[in-house]
């Protein structure tokens, strides 16, 4: 599929109470190590140098309403004002994710080869991605968004801008990305899918 804009964003349009906010609750949830859908069908003795090396992450999944209030209807005006206009139907929990030193997520894409086979999400697939930017940027350094633009032949890899604390980038969730390692402090974020029905 051809884009016009491999991403969309928002500069600084949430609150510094409300990232604030979102911090404090994010962590007093119990977290986990971030996976992907093929580090679970891994051996537990080849998991760990995969995720080292794919991922490395701590996560925890919020479903609470004023979060949700406040950032989703983002991604519908950024699926208008890019161009995209992809059907979109709902979205899945949010992911409050926590980067520490050296922690990154290499290279890789959202979406998944098929459709979710059961649930609630059953036939659909991950179309809009967004991360919420609710850490300051003078608490960290590292932890860089990058996109890989192009096709097969030819490629290149393009800096997501830098930022405000409160910005909300948006993309299509087959659009490579990565996270590039912190190297001091913390960053926090919200990540979030909007799921819809099978390109056709």
């Amino acid at each position: 599929m051809q884009l016009i804009n491999h991403f969309w964003y928002f500069d600084g349009v949430l609150s510094e109470k409300f990232c604030d906010d979102v911090i404090e609750f994010g962590l007093q949830q119990q977290d986990g190590i971030g996976l992907t859908g093929s580090a679970t069908e891994l051996e537990k003795d080849k998991e760990e140098k995969y995720l080292k090396d794919v991922r490395n992450s701590n996560i925890s999944w919020l479903t609470e309403n004023w979060i949700f209030s406040e950032v989703m209807n983002w991604t519908g005006i950024a699926n208008k004002n890019s161009g995209w206009n992809f059907q979109l139907d709902f979205p899945e929990r949010l992911q409050f994710t926590k980067y520490k030193l050296n922690q990154h997520y290499n290279w890789h894409q959202d979406g998944f080869e098929k459709p979710y086979s059961d649930g609630d999400c059953k036939g659909k697939i991950r179309k809009l991605s967004s991360i919420f930017l609710i850490s300051d940027p003078k608490d960290y350094e590292g932890g860089e968004l990058q996109f890989k633009i192009g096709n097969i032949q030819e490629s290149k890899i393009e800096d997501a801008p830098k930022l405000s604390r409160g910005s909300i980038i948006i993309f299509p969730s087959f659009v490579w990305h990565k996270v590039n390692p912190v190297t001091s402090g913390t960053r926090y974020s919200l990540v979030n899918w909007h799921l819809g029905n099978p390109f056709r």
